[in-house]
C-alpha cells in the first residue's frame, strides 16, 4: 500500500506486528538485539520473524554493544540498518557494516542553536535521526516552527505524538519529516493482535 512518508516501527517482537506493518507498507522494522534494552529478542527470533516479511529494511536496535558486536549480529540477523540509542564517536560509526540511524530525545529547554549544532555535527556520520518520543506538553508556535525547519534539513522521523493538535496525515504534509515512527505492541495471545490504533494512521498516511 503506497504511503505519503516513510513509516519506521518499533520494537517488533511478533510475528503478528511484523507481518502487519509489511504488509500495510512499512518501510523499516526495528529489532530491539541489545540485551541492555527492555524488549531484547534473541537473534534467532529475529532471524525467525523476519523470514516472515519482504520488502522492508531490517533494524536492528543498539545501546551499550561494541561495533564489532553489532556487526556480527547485524550479518547474523541481515540487517539493512542499525538503530543507535548512545552516541558514537566518528571513528566507531565508520566501522559500521551497515549505515546507522540516531536516536534522539526532545529535550524542551535546549537553546536552538544547541539543538542545530547536535545535528549538524552527527549528520555525516549517520543515516538519519529518530525522534520517537514527543514532549509532554503541546509544542508551541516557536518551536514548531524549529521542527519544521530541521526536518527539513535533515532526514528526521518523528513520532505521531507530536501530532497533537493535527491529523498525522496533516502534520507529515506541514512539517514534512522523512518519515513517521510507529510503536509495535504485544500480542493479545499468540496470532492475536488488536492494530485498530495501528490501522487508523497507516489510513491517514494512504497515498490518494
Amino acid at each position: 500500500m503506497p504511503l505519503i512518508t516513510s513509516v519506521l516501527v518499533r520494537g517488533i517482537n511478533n510475528l503478528s506486528d511484523a507481518r502487519y506493518c509489511a504488509g500495510m507498507g512499512a518501510d523499516y522494522l526495528t529489532f530491539r538485539l541489545d540485551p541492555a534494552l527492555p524488549g531484547y529478542l534473541e537473534p534467532a527470533l529475529v532471524q525467525e520473524l523476519s523470514g516472515w516479511v519482504a520488502g522492508v529494511q531490517l533494524v536492528g536496535e543498539f545501546d551499550t554493544l561494541s561495533i564489532p558486536e553489532i556487526n556480527a549480529l547485524a550479518a547474523t540477523c541481515g540487517l539493512h540498518h542499525v538503530l543507535l540509542h548512545r552516541r558514537r564517536t566518528a571513528e566507531e560509526l565508520s566501522q559500521l557494516a551497515v549505515p546507522a540511524l540516531k536516536l534522539i530525545k526532545w529535550i524542551p529547554d535546549m537553546l536552538a542553536e544547541d539543538v542545530e549544532k547536535r545535528f549538524r555535527d552527527q549528520q555525516a556520520h549517520v543515516a538519519g535521526f529518530v525522534l520517537a518520543t514527543a514532549p509532554p506538553e503541546p509544542l508551541s508556535a516557536m518551536q514548531r516552527a524549529q521542527l519544521t525547519q530541521q526536518a527539513r534539513t535533515y532526514k528526521l522521523w518523528l513520532g505521531t505524538a507530536f501530532a497533537t493538535a493535527v491529523s498525522v496525515r496533516q502534520f507529515v504534509q506541514e512539517i514534512q519529516p522523512a518519515g513517521i515512527v510507529l510503536e509495535g505492541g504485544e500480542e493479545i495471545k499468540t496470532g492475536l493482535r488488536d492494530f485498530s490504533e495501528m490501522e487508523a494512521i497507516f489510513e491517514q498516511l494512504e497515498d490518494e
